[in-house]
């Protein structure tokens, strides 16, 4: 972030909140430039207790400090959210993380002219390692966009799209976070199976799955490309290929990510 940084507002301060938040206070943005508004007390003493952000009493409160407002609440609450807050809404700029919810409904809720940014975070901002896209609403400027891409480019990756690819996104980025959680399971117990004890295991197939990633992201390389330059003719990881494709990992993945998109267009 920039010497000139924002005073940010979290309405919500749930896991996504708390994820951006240490993203934000490793960037080195203190916790008296970030503010936070829950109706549970408890989580709003979380972030408190963490030094993750300085606490409000109110939206009204927590508006009126921020030039940048997070609507970090669940998406089924988040329209109602919008409507409580009209009367404020032409001072700050928004950026929305929930799911499906379209920027058109968004804007509309806030009065109608509300700047307004879409982004579709997701849980590895916790660790700095997080994937964001961001879509531009009616009324946001370009000025807006970049101050909005900045605030999440604290947490990890992020890219512009068209509003339109928004429920890929959450189906491959927002939700796969939990799919790559099943794999490292899945490889972990089969390790223990094999007799590796199981914080090895765990630790083992967390890495290499981190290392894998690392791989495609720093070499540029197609993922294709990488598998067969470590698949030797007749081979150990050959047959392990052999396996998966058996079972059926690709058509797995396939419909997890067409799963999550298709609920991602349902709640819009």
């Amino acid at each position: 972030m920039s010497t000139q940084n924002p005073q940010i507002g979290f309405i919500g301060a749930g896991n996504m909140a708390s994820a951006l938040l240490e993203g934000l206070r490793s960037a080195g943005l203190s916790a008296a430039e970030l503010h936070a508004f829950d109706l549970d007390a408890s989580k709003l003493k979380h972030v408190e207790e963490k030094g993750l952000a300085t606490p409000s009493s109110s939206m009204k409160e927590l508006i009126l400090r921020s030039e940048v407002v997070i609507l970090a609440v669940k998406p089924n609450v988040l329209l109602k959210v919008c409507t409580d807050l009209q009367a404020d809404a032409p001072g700050p700029l928004w950026i929305s993380i929930a799911a499906g919810l379209q920027l058109k409904s968004i804007e509309e809720s806030l009065g109608g002219q509300a700047r307004v940014i879409r982004v579709m975070p997701n849980t590895p901002a916790l660790v700095g390692a997080g994937a964001a896209a961001l879509a531009q609403g009616k009324y946001a400027t370009a000025e807006d966009l970049e101050q909005a891409n900045a605030i999440m480019a604290a947490s990890g990756r992020t890219a512009h799209v068209d509003e339109k690819l928004m429920d890929a996104v959450t189906g491959l980025s927002g939700s796969g976070p939990a799919f790559m959680m099943l794999i490292i399971e899945a490889l972990a117990d089969a390790a223990v199976k094999e007799g590796l004890p199981r914080q090895l295991s765990i630790e083992f197939a967390a890495q290499t799955m981190m290392g894998a990633a690392k791989l495609v992201l720093e070499t540029g390389q197609h993922p294709a490309v990488l598998k067969d330059a470590v698949t030797s003719p007749g081979g150990t990881t050959i047959a392990g290929v052999a396996a998966l494709e058996k079972t059926g990992l690709r058509k797995a993945m396939m419909a997890a990510v067409a799963a999550a998109t298709q609920r991602s267009r349902e709640l819009s």
